[in-house]
């Protein structure tokens, strides 16, 4: 009956050595696949086309950044006003093509305090022209259809009352011939928006501390109406100033003049100033102009202007000195201390709810060798061998992933869809194996099955390597402080404080393989072998249902649906493959060609990464961001922040067990306790450094501060308890 079991499950990690292979690749390049489109939570930016004549030198072709954004928050024009940074365009065309400036559309002044800044909210789009000369080569086509191959690389600062800088990487490709044109109207409406030059030069006159501005030959159609006034220059205006309050305008005959005041910490005096005017919304005609530019000369007695705040030589100096330092808070302890809580953590590793479906491989392992001493051995030495391998493998690539400017931390592989389902699909195949659907020896060729009869501790070892890659987005005790430490040393420390972390989780069953004692405890093999390893699928399901749910986080429910429709197909195909004769054939390559035309009609969804769910007022959890934990604290309010996954089951156990507990709840009322929610299902580089400088590298982590206290870091297995005493001391 063991020679039975070892068949049955011979060449199981064969499918797993391949799930690994393909899911730390894929790990190690979790940006999406470079496209028109990319969404962040804050905004939906596209790369957009306007070519109705095709592309040559002969004909006009506009491209163009259009950015959709949330409720709310808005980017910057060219001068972005008191605060902000503009849209930056970088673009990547082939040669004998070249790109103009961004035609600016209008923007609106938007008030921020005593602040304000010149932007967009809603949607807008930043055309750009692009000029072919003739000198452009089209390049060769295999099918046909010759493109133009139009990269970009765009970065914009997205702000509401917190600013955050994103930015994004897209391509389009463009067909040369034919037209071009289903953005039309988006064109239009951003060249509608855009200001017409007038063609008398205007005057502008310093006169104190205000701006005498006079402009000729604007429309007589708008004559007596308020216009908006927007500089292109920035730091010469007090751009907050209110109109009848603090800036005046009126109209002398066909002249169009404003007294407005110059700003108080001035930086620029240009000779020469471009300036927009712009008339209400509320008076805007449709096909009508609605703003014109000029650029005025400036004349006049200029007052001084207020020189940049520097530093004095000896900060500057120390500056520099520390500028290679790391910013990071470092969990106090030496590298013994850390490698100790390394090893501690490991071990109770095995305790952690991710590994629960291993254990249950481990399990099947001792009843294979139940009556052999000497494979007991061979399996426990291969299973530590893939663990304590494994473990550098993936702290190395994640350490050298952020060295190369990537913001990640441990347990990053879950962060990518495409793991997440590669993984789902491997626990599927284990699950129908276990539970008797299909033989490795029935479907695989014969020489590759006797082979890996001849050598199961292959199998041990890529368990090994199957329990690290789904073992790590847990976080037990003591783990947390050690690889948050580990970040910050030479490499050679850190992946050594990476194997001691393996050593960990391999430990218990490395000595359990050399104490005899341990296979003395099973029955002897019989039936109830069979019956076992039946049960064992049902932990092997349970998993997929696990990580389906976890990719519906990441992608939305209909990433989630295609996901299962695909393991549908997937379970389909297996059973075709136990089939006989001419019917394996036939079934087997329909089931093939049906899933391959499903997945290219809905693969896609899988692999998508959705926008996060926005939470209302209401709600009693809040979305981190930094600029908003410091906004309530400055507010007089402490914080309590959950950084989270749906990846991280231990996350899950706390928020439901702990962090949903009514007492705790009523804590947080009573003091007055502002709760936020960093998730960090989904790549985030701004959780990712605050995880950095509270000294840890993966989730969970739970920190309550107070205003004007140092951070108070919780446990990772949190109480409630804990959380109580913890507000008790605020």
């Amino acid at each position: 009956m063991a020679i039975l079991i070892r068949r049955r499950a011979a060449g199981l990690w064969l499918a797993a050595l391949a799930a690994v292979a393909v899911s730390l690749p894929a790990a190690a390049q979790l940006s999406p696949r470079v496209g028109p489109v990319v969404t962040t939570p804050h905004v939906r930016a596209e790369l957009i086309a306007h070519a109705p004549e095709g592309i040559s030198p002969a004909t006009p072709a506009w491209v163009g950044l259009q950015i959709t954004h949330q409720p709310e928050w808005h980017t910057y024009w060219k001068n972005a006003g008191d605060s902000g940074l503009p849209t930056e365009l970088a673009w990547t065309l082939p040669p004998g093509v070249s790109s103009g400036d961004i035609a600016w559309p209008v923007p609106r002044k938007i008030p921020i305090g005593n602040l304000a800044n010149y932007g967009y909210e809603g949607t807008v789009l930043l055309p750009v022209p692009l000029t072919v000369g003739p000198d452009f080569k089209p390049p060769a086509s295999l099918v046909g259809v010759q493109e133009l191959d139009i990269k970009l690389k765009a970065s914009w600062l997205v702000c509401r009352k917190e600013c955050i800088p994103e930015e994004g990487e897209f391509q389009l490709k463009v067909p040369l011939h034919g037209s071009t044109a289903l953005h039309k109207s988006d064109f239009e409406a951003a060249w509608a928006a855009q200001p017409v030059a007038l063609d008398r030069p205007g005057d502008i006159r310093i006169d104190g501390n205000k701006l005498q501005v006079r402009l000729d030959g604007l429309p007589a159609s708008i004559r007596g109406k308020t216009l908006e006034f927007f500089p292109e220059t920035g730091e010469v205006i007090h751009t907050a100033a209110v109109l009848g309050k603090d800036w005046t305008q009126s109209w002398q005959g066909e002249a169009w003049t404003a007294t407005i005041p110059l700003a108080e910490q001035r930086s620029a005096s240009p000779a020469v100033m471009p300036i927009v005017v712009a008339l209400a919304d509320a008076d805007r005609q449709s096909g009508q102009p609605i703003a014109w530019r000029v650029e005025a000369p400036v004349s006049g007695a200029r007052p001084a202007v207020t020189s940049k705040a520097q530093v004095s030589p000896a900060l500057q100096a120390a500056l520099e000195a520390n500028a290679g330092a790391p910013t990071a808070l470092r969990p106090s302890g030496t590298l013994v201390a850390a490698l100790l809580g390394a090893l501690i953590g490991g071990l109770l590793l095995n305790l952690m709810p991710c590994v629960f479906p291993v254990l249950a491989i481990k399990v099947l392992h001792f009843t294979r060798h139940a009556e052999d001493r000497r494979g007991h051995r061979l399996a426990a030495i291969a299973y530590t061998c893939g663990v304590i391998l494994s473990c550098p493998a993936l702290g190395g690539a994640m350490l050298a992933l952020r060295a190369a400017g990537t913001q990640l931390g441990w347990g990053f592989q879950l962060q990518s869809p495409a793991v997440v389902a590669a993984l789902a699909a491997l626990f599927t195949l284990i699950g129908l194996n276990l539970a008797g659907l299909f033989e490795f020896a029935n479907v695989a060729p014969r020489s590759l099955a006797a082979a890996q009869v001849r050598h199961p501790v292959v199998n041990d070892f890529l368990s090994g390597v199957l329990a690290v890659v789904v073992a790590s987005p847990c976080t037990a005790p003591f783990m947390g402080a050690s690889l948050g430490f580990a970040i910050g040393l030479p490499a050679a420390q850190a992946l050594l404080m990476f194997a001691v972390l393996g050593l960990g989780l391999a430990l218990p069953y490395l000595l359990a393989g050399f104490v005899p004692a341990v296979a003395l405890l099973l029955p002897k093999p019989g039936a109830w072998m069979q019956t076992l390893r039946h049960l064992l699928a049902f932990p092997m399901f349970a998993t997929v249902a696990w990580l389906v749910w976890v990719l519906g986080q990441q992608s939305g429910i209909d990433g989630a649906g295609a996901l299962l429709g695909l393991l549908v197909c997937l379970a389909a195909i297996v059973w075709a493959f136990t089939l006989r004769g001419r019917t394996r054939v036939v079934i087997a390559g329909i089931l093939i060609a049906a899933t391959a035309a499903l997945t290219a009609a809905i693969g896609g969804s899988v692999l998508r990464v959705a926008e996060p769910a926005s939470a209302s007022a209401g709600d009693r959890w809040q979305p981190w961001s930094e600029a908003k934990a410091a906004e309530l604290r400055a507010a007089g309010r402490p914080v309590f922040v959950d950084f989270t996954a749906a990846w991280c089951v231990t996350c899950q156990y706390n928020k439901r067990a702990t962090l949903s507990s009514a007492e705790v709840l009523a804590d947080f009322d009573a003091r007055n306790v502002a709760l936020l929610r960093a998730d960090w299902t989904r790549r985030d580089p701004a959780i990712t450094a605050a995880l950095t400088a509270l000294g840890r590298s993966g989730v969970p982590v739970y920190v309550l501060q107070a205003p004007g206290k140092e951070p108070v870091v919780l446990t990772e297995i949190l109480s409630t308890e804990e959380v109580r005493a913890a507000l008790a001391r605020l």
